[in-house]
C-alpha cells in the first residue's frame, strides 16, 4: 500500500509520497515513489506511482529509454513530449506498452497490473497542470475546484485536504497541509510509513523548488504530528457536549 497526494494552487504545486511497499511484521520495504525529470528552464515533471511496484519501475523505464513513434520513427521520451497534456498521454501509452508485454503473463499468474500515477509539471510555454493516470492509460485534471489528487491510501488524509485546501492556498501552506493529511495516513494505516519525499515547483520556474525526504527523526515533521494532535484534542474539548438525554 501507498499514499501519494498531489495539490496544485495558484503558486505552484506540491508533490508528497511515502516510501513503503511491504508491511509485514518481518518484511518492510522501501522504495522510492516521487520521481523527478527536468531540464531546468525547459521542462521539470514529477511522478508519484501506487500499485504493483515492477509495473511502475517498468513504466518509468519506458518513460526514460522511449517509445518509437509510428508515424515519424522516432524514439520519444519523457524529456521531448512539447505539451503536458501530451506527456499526460505518453504516461497513459507507457502503462498501455507495459501492458501489452507483460500484461497477460500477470494475469496467468493471478498477479495483478496495478498501477496509478501522480503527474504534475510544466513544460516551458504551458502551464503547470497536474493529472491522475489509471492502469487504462486514460487520466483526470486537477481543477481549481478539485485542486488536489490522491492515489494509494487516501481515506485517512482526504478529509483535511476536503476542508483546508484550495487553489488559492500558499505553496508553503500546501505543503503543510499535504504533510498533515501523510500524518493521519501514517498514523491510521501500518501499509503507508516513512521515509516521506516531497517536492515543490513554483508556477512559471520551470524547475523544483524543493526536493527533500523526511525521516523518522526529522525535528519539522515530529513538531508538526504533536502540534496537529494537541490542536486536534483542543478542538474537541472545547464543542459542547451533547444535549440528548438530558431531559
Amino acid at each position: 500500500m501507498t499514499y501519494c497526494v498531489g495539490i496544485l494552487v495558484r503558486e505552484g504545486l506540491v508533490m508528497i509520497a511515502d516510501t513503503r511497499t511491504n508491511a509485514g511484521l518481518d518484511n518492510i520495504a522501501t522504495f522510492r515513489k516521487l520521481h523527478l525529470f527536468q531540464t531546468e528552464g525547459e521542462r521539470v515533471i514529477a511522478i508519484a506511482t501506487a500499485g504493483n511496484l515492477a509495473v511502475s519501475q517498468s513504466v518509468l523505464n519506458v518513460l526514460t529509454e522511449g517509445i518509437r513513434d509510428p508515424d515519424t520513427g522516432e524514439i520519444e521520451t519523457i524529456f521531448t513530449i512539447p505539451t503536458m497534456f501530451k506527456v499526460a498521454q505518453f504516461v497513459g501509452r507507457a502503462i498501455r506498452e507495459v501492458y501489452r508485454i507483460h500484461g497477460k503473463s500477470m494475469e496467468q499468474q493471478a498477479a495483478s497490473f496495478d498501477v496509478t500515477m501522480l503527474l504534475g509539471g510544466q513544460v516551458k510555454g504551458g502551464r503547470l497542470r497536474l493529472f491522475m493516470v489509471y492502469s487504462a492509460g486514460n487520466f483526470i485534471e486537477a481543477t481549481a475546484d478539485t485542486p488536489y489528487l490522491q492515489i494509494g491510501e487516501h481515506k485517512y488524509g482526504k478529509p483535511i485536504l476536503d476542508r483546508a485546501v484550495t487553489s488559492e492556498t500558499g505553496l508553503q501552506e500546501a505543503m503543510k497541509l499535504g504533510l498533515v493529511s501523510m500524518d493521519s495516513t501514517i498514523r491510521s494505516n501500518l501499509g503507508v510509513g516513512m521515509p516521506v519525499d516531497v517536492a515543490t515547483i513554483r508556477r512559471d520556474a520551470i524547475a523544483v523548488e524543493i526536493s527533500h525526504r523526511i525521516d523518522r527523526n526529522d525535528e519539522y515533521f515530529l513538531d508538526l504530528r504533536e502540534r496537529w494532535s494537541a490542536a486536534l484534542r483542543a478542538a474537541h474539548q472545547a464543542i459542547p457536549p451533547p444535549p440528548y438525554g438530558r431531559d
